[in-house]
């Protein structure tokens, strides 16, 4: 197999909420829920040649922190690993939106 840019699914607000409540019913309270990445960030990574999306790596920092490493991914399904990497996102709390169905 091999990706076409096309991979993924566009969800109902409903199905997302029910995703993201089930998440933060296994976590304490103050854990991260979220993390922001800004466009510019995303478009350097999609924008380089050969470049099909994005993949997502979980990660935790030296002090255990939840982090989130993103990545391209060629049509082949191999990291772009010699390409823009991209870590310090934002997280919620911290920086969240205004209560909603995805974080309340």
């Amino acid at each position: 197999m091999s990706f076409n840019g096309n991979e993924g699914a566009v969800i109902s607000l409903a199905d997302a909420a029910d995703l993201t409540a089930n998440y933060r019913a296994t976590i304490s309270t103050g854990d991260t829920i979220a993390m922001f990445v800004g466009r510019n960030k995303l478009l350097d990574i999609l924008n380089q040649p050969g470049c099909m999306g994005v993949r997502i790596y979980y990660g935790l920092d030296s002090k255990g922190e939840k982090r989130m490493v993103l990545v391209g991914a060629a049509a082949n399904e191999d990291d772009m690993e010699k390409g823009v990497i991209v870590d310090e996102l934002i997280s919620c709390p911290n920086a969240c939106s205004a209560a909603n169905l995805l974080n309340s």
